[in-house]
């Protein structure tokens, strides 16, 4: 019944549990009764339009119980009940499971929404785009529509209606944002469904749109329109939005609902949906509880938490907050604030301030119901404090302007058709004095900025209009403006042509507003009125005035030039000229445009005074006011009389001008007029005696500086008083008056200056003005503390210019001279002192005495100073006073118990000093040595000789401290005996050391011996030295070691440090020695004594023989230059002993000759060695023999392969006793490596040298065959591989040298395209020229190469090319036809066969047949563009390859002369196309007799009359074929023309003039002239219809051909006769629009037939396609089919390109050049194989025949033998046996008869069928045929030998190999190296490629599939939108009134033929159309050719039964094309 399947849209879809019926509705619910329910959505489908089966469907989806109470409302918090439950659950509709209506969403949810624009989207997509600005930036106008919205949403508010703008540029909270705020009714989620859907405006949201504003009804009148209904289009938040950034989000709460609606609109979003091929209208609306930001998880817009969290108290409102600000638009509101707030206070002026505006008046202002409405702005920046605006507050809008600054107001109204409102205000704006007081727009600036405080220089008055160039009229829609529409003016307040009631001017000071309602179209932006202008000026509009709130119907032309007149007379403030001067330029002006004309005057009138030259005058609003005469009066422009004009300007002398030498020009209006002449003058009589003159300067809280006085460094002066007197005495502090001089108050400056050395220096500066109430004041100063002289200077000065002279003279000023000395000494401090400090050295200690600030000072009283320091003893000797201050002779006694010292603080005092103490830390360390202390303290010592004593010394000062200083070296002499040591030790760090040295040591002591032992310290004689005995006891230790070698019986001694010479090589035994103590005692050697014993020849030691006195046997080295050094010692503690001796080996005998070479051993070919070779002879250890002569030379013998001894040379070197040889070179030999003998008796010795090439002789290609033949190149194509070029020397050795530039040259008829651009050698020697691509005519060409090396050209080779033309590139078309067949009009042309020839003139085969086409069109100067196009036949059996056929095409049907040509598509752009073929088409066999003209059907009768009985005149009968083309030019013969009755029972026949029944006409030419009469009074039955049979009779024709026939009418009266000769004339006027009106129908549904027909056709292409796209798991929407299939079509081309570049096996083996169709290429390019293994043991098997190239003949082949001179192996097929070769398809052999022998393990396949072929896959069968025979692969070896065993039991088995890479033959032989494949890479590429992956064959179809559907889909969208077309024009009211036309016709013949008496029509259109209808099947949809058929009949007219037909045919000659599709065009 209904199921639901919940889930999260975020993580994954809902999944519907049952299929979704035709009539079922899907439903997404939410339950929000509790907190823990589920927070996914549920889908629920549910078909019956029934309340409580949906209720028990959710119970049952959600598992409620069915008495639990709870209910379902939508978004809206409208309950579902079983009354509105088929009106609120739509499908797709979102819902709510709550405990309530009103309950709080506990969570937040998603709605699915969609929005797709209205069709008003299209209807009004004329409009202007939103953003046609006029030159203003329209920033504000999409904020606007944004508060139009809002407007009109807060209409209905009671209260306040807030309207916030908040622009959000906080970087700390997110990216910027603008957002807009009102307090209206808010909307719902379907409403808010609604204001996204584009173009709904109020007026179409009807039916399933829920509006937003409750349905619209129109306000009621009001007062200037202000009706707030200005959202109206549905289109300007959305655009206002997207102009201002790049996403919206709309936030709403209606006040009667709970729950916030929240809906995002994303630029991103949609692009996103596009890409992804989505429904991009179509998205979610967010619905949650108040202030609720959860869902708000980016830091982008971390502003939206506080924004949300102030809906909670919010009964209803609406935000729009917009996101992705443009960084423009954001530069702009934040830089412009002002400007844009001013322009949306204009918009909403009227809005803000009520009908009547901001009037500032507040008398007159009254309470507006519009105070209400509160717009306010903030913005919020970073760091900054918020910006917030109220457009109430703004006071400087145009509006408020224009209010403000208007005298007077003239209200009107225009009246139009229709309840269309318009209300318009004109205000004046007066000319006051001296400007206009018109406000200025700063989008329209007007005139000059003329400021009140400007300086003289913009005081210029330009006579200009007040208005400007700007419009009068703003225009307001519903109040509000309408910015971008302007009205210029009216007629009737335009300004007048001739002068009127007012000056021109006065027009020029006229505003006005228009003000209408929504009865006038606005653009959807709402910047420009549509049709406001046309209609105001309307001839028919009717304008009245206004006028106390009542219209008075007047004329308005007249009332608004009265108004004027008397706004001017009333209001304007003017200025009369007078007493004319002249003109002149003002050059005082910095403008060159304005500084001329002027005009002089002497005098003006102004405000009833006269103002003349001379006169005093002041001034008002000049800074400062000026006091003079007048000189001149200016007036711009060239006038020459008295004149009005609102201002100019006068020039004055300012006075007294004995101080102001000045001339000023103001503007006039700048004069005071209400001062008189006697106080300008009182006042320039005051000026000069109220001058300052003196300063008067008094102390009043002492401190008193007098002239010259000295002071104390900080004694203070003053404060100071002082007075500016004038020279009456009187202070003063300002200027005379309150005029002149730049500046009105005086000031007094101090100023303190320094008088140094270096300059003076202004210390002090101070400016005192005077208060008012207290005077010119200075306070004390303090702060003089720096001494030298000093200067204080008080000086008057001028205010703000600071200048001290006025009016060339000095203001007041005194001057006082004083000096700052030194004070008395206050404190002091200790100076440097000198290092170190030592007990009982004495040092100094230096003071600084200062006085408080401190200034050096000196001491002066006798003060004596207390030293004081912890533990330390001090005394000095005194200290002395003056300028330096020295403690002297400060010596410290004490303990310091370091030798580094010890820190002390110091305390000094000076009694008597404000600051007497100073404190500071000393290091003491000890003083200089004082005496010298040695431990042990006994006098006498004992010790045994050969040890050393160690004395304890340490250094004291005379405090007893251990002391340390530099050099501080205690020295140790021992006396007694000779050579004993001397101690010493360096005590310098530290003060005490141990003194001890080497061991004491006397020789040959035998008994005790007295020594003395003197201590003392070397650097310090002062210090006493130290004594001490010493007694030296003899030692028993080891005391002398001995050496002996045993020659026999005989020892010889061997002394320390002997040298022995020994025969290298020996060795010296018999080595012995002795040891003895201090007593001469031979010391026998013990164990323990052994040890001791070392020598450096042996690592070990036999300590047997150490004991037996024995030493271990010594090696002589081998090497005379090894000296071998042997070394015995013996080491105790005692004593350390030891004996060397020296072995030097000697040379032996000659056993070795050595040969050295001096220099590198680098030989070039043909040049000497440049190195010296140096021979030696040596012992057998390689020691040079010093026994060699000069004689050696002649036994010395020089040999190596190819050495060139011509200039040998053997020379003896006495110095080295050694053999020099030189002049070693080279025969032209083998490069490399080179060994020389050296032979001296038996001896010899090899030395290695490196040949290497000579210098570059000549250049050779590297790795190209031999160049005498022509190497082949097809032309266009690469050569096979790269020119590589080689320098070598004379021998053909590659020389590496580089760097040599190399040119190629060529003959001009060959072109050279060079991959490469490389043409210099590199370090090898070689140059790549590239892979070069020749462009060359047929034939050979040479290549030359040219390169020079040490400017000598080297011989270069010729490369002789062969240019073979391309067999791959078409250049022709050969088109062969039956040139001697005629082209008879309607009948088939010959089989045109066309091919493609290539270069070589051979036919290009494997050609698309699609790509050529066949073009054919009536003969004419160029080709037509409607050309009739041919498509290739389909192929037959007998097709040849290469040819394409054109069959069966059909000739034209019109004879005349056509142009047919051919043409080939080689790719989109080139098109090859064969010669023109011109054929002449002929008429077709002749089929009927016709007339040239078709004639009326007679009415003749028997009378007399000739006229009355003639039946044709002059008609002309032609034969004509079958598609009437004129034909039987050749034909002789007769017509005959005969009268026949329709009914055969008639005997009553007329006759022919002379009684005959036929007359006979001649045929000739083609045509026969007949007249012919009927008789007089011949018979014939009256009324009656007869028929003119006329017979061709043609005996050369076999053919009977159809004789014509003419019906006509015969009467007997000649009165009746001409009656029904005009109901005759009538008839077959009928009868031919009745034919055309039948035949035009017929037409049209036969055409609908075809188009059904096709519709079908095409429905069931694209149902086989699709059905066929499934098999590849390919599903197709059914929406953006189209789209979807592109997107698939694109991405399967992707994934194939990706598959075609995966790496795979290809064949690295250079393919040969096709130069000729015939040529295949090698076998290793024919052929690929999928398997890797099997690729590399089959390439293996056949590797001696891949290179091989097959060609399709033997001439091919041997062209090719040629060529290569017989190198390239070729193979033609033509010369193969084909019957021995293998059935390709045959069964392996373990398969007979169908069955399987054995079962075979291994997988067994013939070798052939593992090969894929590319192209010519018959031919290659037969290669790989006879080259593989029955070859099978198996898997392994083991598999191949049972396969065999088991084979040979029944057949021969073929040669098997392995994928393992083994061979067995089919003789049974495997194994060796012969039998085994190597590895893949042993191959060197010459191994079969891998075939594309099946996965691109997969894709490939794919695409062709998907392209087919495509293609099928386009199709039948075109065919079924022909049909609908087709259908629709059917069903047409001019269809309907052709068809009630037939009808009446219909009738109308009938009644005439029934007044004739004629055989009713019907019969003979049914004889016309019968074949149709006979031909036409039940089916409804007939056969195409059927169809043909039957169109052919309808228009080819069979059946010529009576003129009346015969007429109709012209007229019904419709092209077959357009009704059947057919491509062929019919020639009219």
């Amino acid at each position: 019944m209904a199921a639901a399947a919940g889930g999260s849209r975020g993580t994954r879809r809902p999944v519907l549990l049952t299929p979704r019926g035709n009539g079922d509705r899907t439903v997404f619910l939410f339950d929000r009764r509790r907190e823990e329910a589920d927070q996914d959505e549920k889908v629920l489908n549910y078909g019956k339009d029934n309340y409580r089966g949906f209720r028990s469907a959710v119970c049952q989806a959600f598992g409620i119980a069915d008495d639990e109470n709870f209910v379902i409302t939508t978004t809206s918090r409208k309950e579902v009940t079983e009354d509105n439950f088929s009106e609120l659950v739509e499908d797709g509709i979102t819902l709510y499971l709550l405990q309530s209506v009103d309950q709080m969403l506990l969570s937040a949810t998603k709605e699915r929404i969609d929005f797709l624009p209205h069709y008003d989207t299209l209807v009004k997509s004329g409009m202007y785009e939103y953003y046609a600005s006029e030159g203003q930036n329209p920033l504000p106008f999409a904020l606007a529509e944004l508060i139009d919205n809002s407007l009109s949403a807060t209409s209905r508010n009671t209260g306040i209606r807030s309207i916030q703008i908040k622009l959000l540029f906080d970087e700390s909270q997110g990216k910027s944002a603008v957002a807009v705020i009102d307090n209206g009714r808010g909307m719902t989620s379907k409403q808010l469904n609604n204001w996204a859907v584009y173009r709904l405006s109020k007026f179409t949201r009807q039916g399933d749109f829920e509006s937003d504003h409750s349905g619209y009804v129109r306000p009621l009148p009001v007062p200037r329109s202000l009706n707030s209904d200005i959202s109206y289009f549905g289109v300007g938040g959305k655009q206002a939005v997207f102009f201002v950034g790049q996403s919206a989000r709309m936030i709403s709460k209606p006040a009667e609902s709970q729950d916030v609606h929240e809906l995002v609109l994303s630029k991103e979003d949609f692009e996103k949906k596009e890409k992804n091929k989505e429904a991009i209208y179509s998205g979610y609306i967010q619905n949650r509880k108040p202030s609720d930001s959860t869902h708000i998880t980016s830091d982008d817009e971390r502003f939206l938490h506080n924004l949300i969290s102030e809906e909670r108290d919010k009964e209803s409102f609406t935000a729009v907050i917009i996101t992705g600000v443009q960084p423009d638009h954001m530069q702009y509101l934040k830089n412009y604030f002002h400007l844009w707030t001013r322009q949306l206070a204009h918009i909403y002026h009227y809005y803000i301030h009520g009908p009547k505006g901001n009037e500032t008046n507040p008398a007159t202002k009254d309470i507006s119901p519009f105070n209400n409405i509160d717009i306010q702005i903030s913005m919020f920046e970073k760091g900054k404090v918020p910006k917030i605006v109220n457009l109430r507050e703004i006071k400087d809008d145009m509006q408020t302007l224009y209010i403000n600054t208007a005298a007077d107001s003239f209200e009107f109204k225009a009246h139009f058709e229709g309840d269309g409102i318009v209300e318009g205000i004109i205000r004046y704006h007066p000319f006051l004095y001296d400007k206009e007081t018109y406000p200025d727009d700063p989008c329209f600036p007007s005139k000059l900025n003329d400021d009140d405080d400007d300086d003289e220089d913009d005081c210029i008055i330009i006579e200009k209009g007040a208005r400007g160039k700007r419009p009068i009229f703003e225009c307001f829609w519903n109040g509000r403006l309408i910015p971008y529409t302007t009205v210029e003016d009216f007629d009737w307040c335009a300004p007048p042509k001739k002068r009127g009631l007012a000056p021109i001017e006065c027009y020029n000071r006229i505003s006005g507003a228009l003000f209408t309602n929504d009865k006038f179209q606005v653009s959807t932006n709402k910047l420009t009125f549509m049709d406001l202008e046309l209609k105001l000026k309307d001839k028919n509009t009717l304008f009245t005035r206004i006028f106390n709130g009542q219209e008075q119907r007047m004329k308005i032309d007249r009332e608004f030039a009265l108004w004027l007149k008397d706004c001017h007379e009333k209001y304007d403030k003017q200025i009369k000229f007078t007493v004319f001067k002249g003109v002149t330029t003002r050059t005082d002006l910095p403008s060159k445009r304005m500084q001329s004309p002027w005009t002089i005057y002497a005098a003006i009138e102004w405000d009833g005074k006269t103002y003349k030259t001379g006169q005093l005058v002041k001034t008002v609003k000049t800074l400062p006011i000026f006091y003079g005469t007048i000189e001149k009066f200016f007036l711009y422009g060239d006038h020459d009389g008295d004149i009005f004009a609102t201002g100019g300007e006068v020039q004055i002398a300012l006075e007294p001008q004995a101080l102001y030498a000045e001339m000023k020009t103001i503007p006039i209006s700048k004069l005071d007029r209400t001062v008189s002449e006697k106080a300008v003058k009182k006042y320039i009589e005051d000026e000069m005696a109220r001058l300052p003159d003196r300063l008067s300067v008094t102390w009043p809280e002492g401190d008193e500086l007098l002239p010259n006085e000295t002071r104390f460094a900080g004694t203070p002066i003053g404060a100071l008083r002082i007075e500016i007197l004038n020279k009456k005495g009187e202070a003063m502090q300002k200027l005379p008056g309150t005029s002149h001089g730049g500046s009105k108050k005086l000031l007094v400056e101090l100023k303190v200056i320094l008088h140094s050395p270096t300059g003076n220096k202004e210390i002090i500066s101070h400016i005192s003005q005077h208060g008012g109430k207290w005077p010119y004041w200075f306070k004390k100063m303090e702060n003089l503390q720096k001494l030298g002289n000093y200067t204080l200077k008080l000086q008057v000065v001028l205010n703000e210019s600071n200048a001290d002279t006025y009016a060339g003279r000095p203001l007041p000023s005194k001057i006082f001279k004083f000096t700052i000395i030194e004070g008395k000494p206050e404190k002091f401090s200790v100076g440097l002192l000198d290092l170190p400090f030592r007990i009982g050295v004495p040092f100094n200690i230096p003071l600084e005495l200062q006085d408080e600030f401190g200034h050096a000072t000196q001491l002066t009283a006798s003060i004596k100073p207390i030293l004081e320091a912890s533990g330390l003893t001090l005394q000095y000797e005194g200290i002395t006073t003056g300028t330096k201050c020295v403690i002297k002779g400060v010596t410290a006694k004490g303990c310091i118990n370091s030798c580094q010292g010890k820190n002390f603080n110091l305390k000094v005092t000076l009694p008597g000093l404000k600051e007497d103490t100073q404190i500071f830390k000393i290091r003491l360390q000890p003083g200089p040595p004082h005496r010298l202390k040695v431990k042990p303290d006994s006098e006498i010592l004992k010790i045994e000789n050969g040890t050393a004593f160690p004395f304890q010394v340490e250094v004291l000062d005379e405090s007893g401290n251990i002391t340390a200083q530099p050099k501080l070296v205690v020295q140790c002499k021992f006396l007694g005996a000779s050579n004993l040591p001397v101690y010493s030790v360096d005590c310098s760090n530290a003060g005490k050391n141990i003194l001890t040295g080497p061991v004491i040591h006397v020789q040959n002591i035998k008994k005790d011996q007295v020594l003395k032992a003197r201590i003392e310290i070397l650097n310090c004689k002062d210090v006493p030295p130290v004594d001490k005995i010493i007694k030296l006891l003899p030692s028993s230790h080891v005391a002398r070691l001995q050496v002996l070698s045993m020659d026999g019986q005989k020892a010889i001694q061997i002394k320390h440090q002997d040298e022995i010479n020994w025969v290298a090589g020996d060795v010296m035994c018999n080595l012995i020695f002795q040891m003895y103590d201090e007593g001469e005692r031979e010391i026998h050697v013990t164990p323990a004594i052994a040890e001791k014993i070392k020598v450096n020849w042996t690592p070990k030691i036999n300590k047997e023989l150490l004991i037996q006195g024995l030493l271990p046997d010594v090696k002589v080295p081998t090497s005379v230059k090894d000296v071998r050094y042997c070394l015995i010692t013996y080491l105790d503690d005692h004593v350390s002993l030891e004996s060397a001796f020296t072995v030097r080996p000697l040379p032996d005998e000659p056993k070795h000759v050595k040969c050295k070479l001096k220099g590198p051993n680098t030989l070039q070919l043909g040049e000497e060695l440049q190195s010296e070779i140096e021979v030696m002879l040596t012992d057998q250890y390689g020691n040079q023999v010093q026994s060699a002569t000069s004689a050696c030379v002649n036994s010395l013998g020089v040999s190596a392969p190819g050495l060139d001894k011509s200039n040998l040379k053997i020379t003896w070197q006495e110095s080295t006793l050694t053999m020099k040889v030189q002049g070693i070179r080279f025969k032209p030999c083998l490069l490399g490596s080179k060994e020389l003998c050296f032979a001296w008796r038996e001896f010899s010795d090899f030395l290695r040298l490196n040949l290497t090439a000579g210098s570059p002789a000549k250049l050779q290609f590297v790795d190209w065959p031999e160049l005498e033949k022509p190497v082949a190149v097809i032309n266009g194509r690469e050569l096979q591989k790269p020119l590589i070029v080689q320098l070598c020397d004379q021998w053909g050795n590659p020389t590496p040298e580089p760097n040599v530039k190399i040119s190629l040259i060529k003959s001009n008829n060959i072109k050279i395209v060079s991959s490469n651009q490389q043409h210099k050698t590199d370090e090898t020697g070689r140059a790549n020229l590239g892979v070069i691509c020749i462009h060359a005519p047929r034939g050979e060409h040479t290549l030359q190469l040219k390169a020079t090396y040490n400017k000598t050209t080297l011989d270069c080779p010729i490369i002789t090319l062969n240019v073979l033309p391309d067999p791959e590139r078409p250049v022709c078309l050969n088109v062969k036809y039956d040139k001697c067949s005629s082209f008879q009009a309607g009948s088939t042309f010959p089989d045109f066969m066309v091919s493609v020839l290539s270069e070589d003139d051979n036919i290009i085969r494997n050609i698309n047949p699609a790509r050529i086409s066949m073009k054919m069109w009536e003969a004419q100067s160029r080709m037509p563009v409607d050309v009739t196009v041919f498509s290739c036949s389909k192929v037959k059996d007998d097709k040849e390859d290469g040819f394409f056929y054109f069959r069966d095409k059909v000739v034209p049907e019109r004879v005349g002369t056509y142009n047919i040509q051919f043409a080939f598509a080689m790719d989109k752009t080139n098109i090859l196309t064969s010669d023109q073929i011109i054929v002449e088409v002929v008429p077709n066999d002749p089929v009927r007799l016709l007339p040239d003209s078709l004639p009326a059907t007679p009415a003749v009768s028997n009378v007399r009359a000739l006229a009355s009985r003639t039946l044709v005149k002059d008609l002309c009968l032609c034969v004509t074929d079958e598609y009437n083309n004129h034909t039987g030019i050749d034909l002789v013969g007769r017509i005959i023309a005969k009268i026949k009755s329709p009914n055969e029972d008639d005997t009553e026949i007329p006759q022919f003039q002379g009684k005959v029944s036929t007359v006979v006409f001649p045929f000739n030419k083609g045509k026969a002239e007949i007249s012919l009469l009927l008789a007089e009074n011949s018979p014939g039955r009256d009324s009656t219809e007869y028929i003119l049979v006329f017979e061709p009779d043609f005996p050369a024709l076999r053919k009977r051909l159809e004789p014509y026939r003419l019906s006509f009418m015969f009467y007997n009266d000649f009165k009746k006769q001409q009656q029904m000769a005009t109901l005759t004339k009538e008839r077959d006027q009928l009868s031919q629009s009745i034919g055309v009106y039948r035949n035009w129908l017929d037409t049209t549904n036969q055409l609908v037939n075809e188009i059904k027909c096709q519709v079908t056709e095409a429905e069931a292409k694209e149902s086989q396609l699709k059905s066929q796209l499934r098999k590849y798991q390919i599903e197709l929407p059914e929406e953006n089919t189209l789209q979807y299939v592109d997107f698939l079509i694109k991405q399967k081309m992707l994934d194939q390109e990706g598959v075609m570049k995966q790496p795979r096996r290809t064949c690295t083996l250079p393919n040969y050049p096709k130069g000729n169709q015939d040529i295949l290429g090698k076998i290793a390019h024919l052929a690929q194989i999928e398997d890797n293994e099997a690729a590399k043991v089959i390439s293996w098997h056949l590797a001696s025949d891949m290179d091989c190239v097959i060609t399709l003949t033997t001439e091919a082949a041997r062209s090719i033998f040629d060529e290569t001179q017989g190198r390239q192996q070729v193979l033609p097929l033509d010369s193969i046996y084909r019957k021995t070769l293998p059935d390709w398809n045959r069964p392996l052999p373990h398969l007979r008869n169908g069955k399987t022998f054995f079962r075979p393990i291994g997988n067994p396949v013939f070798a052939r069928h593992l090969l894929t072929f590319p192209d010519n896959v018959e031919h290659c069968q037969t290669v790989f045929g006879m080259l593989l025979g029955d070859t099978i692969v198996i898997d392994n070896l083991d598999a191949a030998n049972h396969y065999r065993k088991e084979v040979v039991k029944i057949a021969h088995c073929p040669t098997l190999l392995t994928r393992a890479g083994d061979r067995i033959l089919s003789n049974g032989k495997f194994g060796g190296l012969q039998n085994k494949a190597p590895p893949m890479d042993k191959l060197r590429g010459m191994v079969f490629g891998a075939p594309m992956p099946k996965l691109y064959s997969t894709f490939a179809g794919q695409i062709d599939l998907l392209q087919q559907y495509r293609t099928a889909v386009v199709k039948l969208d075109n065919v079924n939108k022909d049909l609908d077309l087709r259908l629709q024009s059917l069903n047409a009211p001019e269809v309907q009134k052709k068809r009630q036309e037939l009808a009446e016709q219909e009738k109308s013949l009938k009644l005439i033929e029934q007044k004739l008496g004629m055989t009713p029509s019907d019969k003979v259109t049914e004889s016309l159309l019968q074949p149709i209808m006979l031909d036409m099947p039940d089916t409804p949809i007939p056969p195409k050719r059927m169809r043909r058929e039957t169109m052919k009949k309808l228009y080819s007219s069979e059946e010529w039964i009576s003129p009346t037909a015969k007429k109709q045919q012209p007229l019904l000659q419709i092209p077959t094309s357009e009704l059947n599709g057919t491509p062929r065009k019919r020639k009219a």
